[in-house]
């Protein structure tokens, strides 16, 4: 343990991992777990059932593992679980779980949560998920991996957002958005796919056009949405088509943005 300046309050029972670096007027709570190589800037509070991941930098002014907005939430032992090398910037506020959505709220590895930024209770989210500045996870959504919400946007409570989907800044979404899809609007609406994101991660041509001939028929096809969504799954040939297919027809009672025709 190194780098602990004098004015942090580090409360007894806390743990530490190797060459953790916890700056001036930090507090760390009694039931706090911090890995190896855990940087904590200034004026961090983490506290509550907390454990933070190896090599985890948490920015100024950061409140982390605080009790949830709830007003159900009756003070019952509730835990945040925070994953690897994340970077958590200033002004970030992650709540820990309730018992009436699974006691847990739950931070991948490699994402970005830029300044301002509130995941809520029972919040379960993925891997390298960015969330620009201001941006907002009501409780209980579910954030799959390499999902991008852009700034100053919210995630209604329940609500899943399928893996590499992206929101465009200043935009509300209040229904399940399917895997890689491209939501935009105030109101939250499904305009497309992802495929600059797409391209990024190096998807191969031939599951991109899969991609954009199973949005094609989920926009333009005959009958409900959920009947378009079964019907593309009964001859799929891309893993990356499969995946949206079972997202749709996964058991949930929610509603999804669908694609305008």
């Amino acid at each position: 343990m190194s780098g602990i300046h004098p004015s942090a309050i580090i409360e007894e029972g806390a743990k530490l991992g190797q060459d953790c670096t916890v700056g001036p007027f930090c507090y760390v709570g009694a039931n706090v777990r911090l890995g190896d190589r855990v940087e904590l800037k200034s004026h961090v509070v983490v506290t509550g059932e907390t454990s933070v991941g190896d090599d985890t930098v948490i920015f100024n002014f950061s409140v982390i593992g605080e009790i949830p907005q709830d007003l159900k939430f009756g003070g019952e032992n509730t835990r945040l679980e925070i994953g690897q090398r994340n970077r958590i910037r200033e002004h970030v506020t992650i709540n820990t779980g309730t018992e009436g959505g699974g006691g847990v709220t739950r931070i991948g590895d490699d994402c970005l949560l830029m300044a301002g930024v509130h995941v809520a209770h029972d919040v379960q989210m993925g891997d390298r998920v960015i969330m620009v500045n201001h941006a907002g996870a009501a409780g209980h959504c579910i954030i799959e991996d390499d999902v991008i919400v852009g700034g100053i946007s919210g995630l209604h409570q329940w609500v899943r957002v399928g893996q590499g989907a992206i929101i465009g800044a200043l935009t509300m979404v209040a229904k399940d958005v399917i895997p890689y899809g491209l939501v935009q609007a105030p109101r939250g609406e499904l305009d497309g796919l992802n495929l600059v994101g797409l391209k990024r991660r190096g998807v191969a041509r031939e599951d991109i056009a899969a991609l954009r001939a199973a949005f094609r028929e989920l926009s333009e096809g005959d009958g409900p949405f959920m009947d378009r969504a079964h019907r593309l799954g009964e001859d799929v040939q891309s893993d990356y088509v499969r995946r949206i297919v079972d997202f749709v027809t996964s058991d949930t009672d929610r509603s999804f943005l669908t694609p305008r025709k």
